[in-house]
């Protein structure tokens, strides 16, 4: 009977053992999932879009996104199609990173169309006849000194500016202004939309490195324009008398204000200019510009918050995870090894 006895002890460490290897490969399963895990979602969250440069050949759709409004005086985004603009029948969203959500991008294709190299003046988008409300939305974001943010090939728009004291150098700043208000003592304030953009896009070509083109700026130079045609309005074969392939907008055209209901026509030019500043360098406009905006505070102090949030949040979901783990694992095996030191099973030290 005792060599059963300790037949039976040996077979019985041995399962004992083989159980606490068991829960060890497990717990060492799961920290390598949560390791690979995290590597996955680090690498998620450090990607950024337009790493890679992108050629266009000739007549190539460069295709124009657009972005949110932003506004320094009220910190407050919106969507561009929270406004009664132009809009595509079918509204797609631009797959967006992790920077993007906290910055509060909301980027969205649109209705302009942009061939590569290929220049167009006063091509029409829509023409929309607005009422009383949308009117005062459209005064509300002009008075509130509203931007506009549009995006190509993951170049934000820029405007250019120049300074009085240093005329012959170009400032640039990020998106451009919805419209202008006129102010006035006597009378009633004037609001004025810009409804025709100029796009001015630069691109650089290197044939002894890649073949096609390269975007590398985006400019918009932004027009009030009351637009008038002749006749009924043609939807289908649009003709103004203020502008046309030949004649382009200038600024001592009428403006095209928004103070009561009415029609506006939204009109756009397309130019393109080659430009030698390689695409490795083509943030270096915004990097230089020594733009005086104000430092967005609350911005900041909510992208910190939420980023906080969402860490403390990962890491009490790991923690707990892997208490509870290494909990129950402790557990079976002081179980175990109080089990192996009570009853008969302690016979085995007269024996060894």
């Amino acid at each position: 009977h005792i060599y059963i006895y300790i037949y039976v002890i040996i077979l019985k460490k041995r399962v004992s053992i083989q159980k606490k290897e068991q829960k060890a490969m497990k717990t060492l399963l799961l920290l390598q999932v949560w390791a690979l895990v995290a590597q996955v979602t680090s690498g998620y969250f450090h990607y950024l879009p337009g790493v890679a440069p992108k050629q266009f050949e000739d007549g190539q759709d460069v295709g124009m996104s657009v972005n949110k409004l932003t506004s320094v005086k009220t910190q407050l985004p919106y969507e561009y199609y929270s406004l009664p603009v132009c809009k595509p029948q079918r509204i797609v969203d631009v797959a967006e990173n992790l920077g993007e959500v906290l910055a509060g991008d909301k980027i969205e294709n649109s209705l302009y169309e942009l061939h590569m190299k290929r220049d167009e003046y006063c091509k029409v988008l829509c023409r929309k006849v607005y009422k009383k409300e949308e009117v005062e939305l459209f005064q509300k974001r002009i008075s509130d000194d509203y931007r506009v943010h549009w995006i190509i090939d993951n170049l934000p728009s820029a405007i250019r500016v120049f300074d009085v004291n240093i005329p012959e150098v170009e400032h640039f700043e990020s998106g451009f202004p919805l419209g202008i208000t006129v102010y006035g003592k006597d009378v009633k304030d004037m609001y004025y939309l810009y409804n025709h953009i100029r796009f001015t896009i630069r691109y650089h070509e290197n044939p002894s490195h890649f073949d096609g083109a390269r975007v590398v700026g985006f400019l918009v130079e932004p027009f009030t324009v009351k637009h008038e045609y002749k006749g009924e309005w043609d939807g289908n074969n649009p003709k103004l008398t203020t502008c046309n392939s030949e004649k382009k907008v200038e600024h001592t055209l009428p403006a095209q204000p928004i103070n009561e209901p009415g029609e506006v026509i939204w009109t756009y030019d397309v130019t393109w200019e080659s430009s030698e500043v390689p695409w490795a360098s083509r943030w270096d406009v915004f990097l230089k510009s020594g733009e005086d905006d104000q430092i967005h505070w609350f911005s900041i102090i909510n992208s910190l918050m939420i980023v906080m949030f969402l860490t403390g949040m990962v890491a009490m979901i790991m923690m707990r995870a892997l208490n509870k783990d290494i909990a129950r694992y402790n557990e079976e095996q002081t179980a175990e090894e109080t089990q192996e030191e009570t009853g008969w099973k302690l016979v085995h030290g007269d024996v060894f």
